[in-house]
């Protein structure tokens, strides 16, 4: 029993770890950097965004703003900002892939490279659980019941989604192994 119940924390805290993306890095002006999240159907994604001040107590500059697409496996954007210095977004994936968000800044004169802090999560990462605990007045355990409940959801949900990948990958591959093995 004790076994089981190491297996489950080990589990969650792999699976929260895994599903908070947060970086910073830097963009220079004429280019474009994409970050990629795999996500399944009817996932919670919820993302922020902000250009870095290179000088404190001063307005950001134009030439530091950038331009933000967050777009869906199948090309659907689900949000856009146009010379922008943050933003937010959030959505529920209506289609299972490699969602992407694309930061850009236009070719100028000035050449400048601006630095993003970029915070994406998904899943139990993006469900945020203090408002949860605020509005209900539900008891500490309840609360972190419903975090583990989903967490294991999560992991269910996970599991089925990874098998489906592994025997479509077998289904596509079995044509070319019966002409290995007669």
């Amino acid at each position: 029993m004790s076994d089981s119940v190491l297996l489950l924390a080990f589990l969650t805290l792999a699976l929260m770890c895994s599903l908070a993306n947060s970086m910073r890095f830097e963009l220079q002006s004429g280019h474009t950097k994409c970050i990629s999240e795999d996500i399944k159907t009817n996932a919670m994604s919820v993302g922020k965004y902000s250009v870095v001040n290179p000088n404190e107590g001063y307005p950001i500059p134009d030439t530091h703003k950038v331009t933000v697409k967050v777009s869906s496996p199948h090309g659907n954007s689900y949000h856009y900002g146009d010379h922008v210095e943050s933003g937010n977004f959030a959505f529920t994936a209506a289609e299972a892939g490699d969602y992407t968000a694309c930061f850009w800044i236009p070719d100028s004169r000035a050449m400048p490279t601006v630095t993003v802090e970029f915070d994406w999560r998904t899943g139990v990462a993006a469900k945020d659980w203090s408002k949860v605990a605020k509005k209900g007045q539900v008891e500490v355990m309840e609360f972190e019941l419903k975090k583990l409940y989903d967490t294991v959801q999560s992991i269910h949900d996970e599991m089925f989604y990874l098998r489906e990948s592994l025997l479509e990958g077998f289904a596509l591959d079995l044509p070319g192994h019966a002409h290995i093995w007669p």
